[in-house]
């Protein structure tokens, strides 16, 4: 486990990079998140997929596969990859703040 400060705040973060409480997450860390990601800037598109998987989380209990946030979600599989490359749900869960998905390596 670490402590780092993201925009003025102390977040908890596991071995693997994500978030341990969900409810710290703001708008302004997913900001950083996303660019430590390699995501410069956070389209009304990347918004859509995170507000989704973090309303999705909230009913589940749990962060949703690539195969929910594109079903369930409605975001095309192709879409996916070119807004969060290279592992988009690993990708979009630590940038909106949830654990790692099941099923990702």
């Amino acid at each position: 486990m670490a402590v780092r400060e993201i925009a003025g705040k102390p977040i908890e973060f596991d071995d693997e990079g994500f978030m341990v409480n969900p409810d710290d997450w703001t708008p302004e860390i997913a900001k950083v998140l996303a660019r430590e990601e390699g995501i410069e800037e956070l389209t009304d598109r990347h918004w859509k997929v995170i507000e989704f998987c973090r309303a999705d989380f909230k009913a589940r209990g749990e962060p949703p596969t690539l195969r929910r946030i594109t079903k369930a979600g409605g975001i095309p599989t192709k879409e996916l990859f070119k807004l969060f490359p290279k592992g988009p749900a690993k990708k979009v869960a630590r940038i909106a703040g949830l654990g790692k998905p099941q099923g990702c390596v």
